[in-house]
């Protein structure tokens, strides 16, 4: 189900079992800690987040008696699947007791939570809901609560700017309102470009990875435009990436493995570094010489360009470069 329907079956009950997942780790968290709360259940909950995962823990816990009347709830965040046969354990031990609740937040691919939907239905006890990204008009209202719990005066020209230098990442929004809360002050558009970090750069490099993965890029590079990146450093980070993924292809056909130091000279995130891998690896070595020869060509047109016609070539050497994928 979606938000507005879990909401509806909210006022009537509490699910006894729920997985949440989507595009919007801010619901995610803000659901969680819903439970928690209508529970009481901050000191006598098991929380369980990422690698501390343990599936006979869980299940040890929903299986006793509460303690001194309390609730038995068992919350776990990860971005790893839980096997079917364990969710569905879990699932039928939260409807075995009234005092026992078990909550999954799933941080992967929403695609992959489609498997795990089968473990939460109604007919087990439990339910599912999966939260998409918000748009402006639903993050500005979503944020005006936040701001009014803190105590915080903002208005909504101010917020609607706060979700674009922050690429409309609920919870790094939410993060800083508390932050600038303690100014005490009215907050507007100019203090949030004094105060606020952009993240552009961390932008950019999903453009990149959307790019290579062949999906669609051009609200991303108008996002990136209106935050004030400018088509030369939008330039210059494509070479560089796909400097890096030929690094990876070379290294992937001269040794059979991947291993970030030897090719960069840093160790990166092992998701990061098998992210890179399985980019350099669809990619083939006649398309990424087409490509550097095209960025080659690029730099020297954007140079000679005037600034009004800087922003079509770089719509239109992006969307080349994925034509070479």
């Amino acid at each position: 189900m979606y938000q507005k329907d879990f909401n509806q079956r909210l006022q009537s009950s509490l699910p006894k079992a729920v997985l949440f997942y989507g595009e919007n780790d801010y619901l995610i968290d803000y659901y969680i800690n819903y439970y928690i709360k209508k529970l009481d259940a901050k000191e006598s909950m098991l929380l369980l987040y990422h690698d501390e995962w343990d599936f006979d823990q869980a299940k040890a816990f929903l299986s006793q008696s509460s303690l001194f009347g309390g609730t038995n709830l068992v919350v776990t965040k990860r971005d790893k699947k839980i096997p079917k046969k364990e969710l569905d354990i879990l699932v039928e031990l939260a409807n075995k007791n009234d005092d026992n609740y078990f909550i999954y937040g799933y941080g992967g691919a929403a695609s992959d939570a489609k498997s795990m939907q089968a473990s939460f239905t109604d007919k087990s006890g439990g339910v599912w809901v999966r939260f998409f990204e918000p748009n402006i008009r639903e993050g500005v209202a979503t944020l005006q609560q936040k701001a009014q719990q803190v105590g915080l005066d903002i208005d909504h020209y101010a917020l609607q700017h706060l979700m674009l230098v922050l690429n409309n990442n609920l919870a790094l929004c939410a993060n800083e309102l508390e932050k600038l809360a303690i100014l005490d002050s009215k907050i507007t558009s100019k203090d949030i470009d004094r105060l606020v970090y952009s993240t552009a750069p961390l932008a950019i490099e999903q453009l990149l990875i959307d790019l290579f993965q062949k999906k669609p890029i051009t609200d991303t590079i108008t996002k990136l435009l209106e935050l004030g990146e400018d088509e030369a450093s939008i330039l210059r980070a494509t070479q560089y990436f796909v400097n890096q993924i030929f690094l990876f292809h070379a290294y992937i056909k001269l040794h059979g493995q991947v291993d970030s130091a030897a090719i960069l000279g840093y160790k990166l995130p092992k998701n990061i570094e098998e992210q890179k891998a399985s980019l350099a690896l669809r990619v083939k070595s006649a398309a990424l010489l087409k490509i550097f020869e095209h960025l080659l060509e690029s730099e020297i047109e954007m140079k000679k360009a005037p600034a009004t016609q800087k922003e079509v070539l770089l719509y239109s050497m992006l969307i080349k470069i994925q034509g070479y994928l």
